[in-house]
């Protein structure tokens, strides 16, 4: 019976001991965010609010950029897995709505989450060959709706997420008035729910 070398367990616990480390500057960047906001969320800030010094920071992301680049991605993971649960608990015809309704919802919940995944300037490059799996992930959610639409499936879901996109954007930023939400929502609904795809739900 083989048994791991002691070098083997070191790594290994050295890896789980980093992501542990990747983990917690993330969740305390988006804690100080969610109440305080962005420009709070500095190098020096997370440092004192971790115990870590800030060489452990800059070894992790490089940069204040790149802590905030990895709170996005998180955050399109977490929007992905949402609008994926929505459309497997959708009826047939009720996916578009369960869809808009996740999305919006996501927004709604997680408002500074949602502006470093759309609106401050990062570097994490869209509709690009680079483009990282967490956004190709939460984009693939919005395009089943559409994927009877052949050539025009992709261009579709495009126009429907920059519709979910504003209508999310301009609520946060008190452009619309919230108290209209649901009736917004119906009228994109209704939009359309007669391009998506009838898709029979096990």
């Amino acid at each position: 019976m083989e048994t791991t070398s002691a070098p083997s367990r070191i790594a290994e616990r050295k890896l789980r001991d980093r992501q542990a480390r990747r983990a917690q500057i993330i969740s305390a960047a988006r804690r100080i965010a969610e109440t305080e906001g962005w420009p709070s969320v500095t190098v020096r800030r997370l440092s004192d609010e971790i115990s870590y010094s800030q060489p452990v920071l800059y070894a992790h992301f490089g940069s204040r950029e790149g802590i905030l680049s990895a709170v996005a991605l998180e955050g399109f993971q977490e929007l992905g897995v949402a609008l994926e649960k929505a459309q497997k608990r959708a009826k047939a015809d009720g996916a578009v709505e369960a869809l808009a309704s996740a999305y919006l919802a996501f927004a709604s919940s997680s408002p500074a989450l949602y502006e470093v995944m759309f609106s401050l300037s990062l570097n994490v490059p869209f509709a690009d060959s680079a483009t990282p799996a967490e956004l190709r992930f939460a984009f693939a959610q919005l395009m089943e709706l559409f994927r009877g639409e052949g050539s025009k499936s992709e261009l579709l879901s495009e126009v429907f997420w920059a519709s979910l996109h504003g209508l999310a954007e301009l609520t946060r930023t008190k452009r619309l008035p919230r108290s209209r939400q649901k009736e917004r929502l119906k009228a994109l609904v209704e939009l359309f729910n007669h391009r998506a795809e009838r898709v029979p739900r096990l």
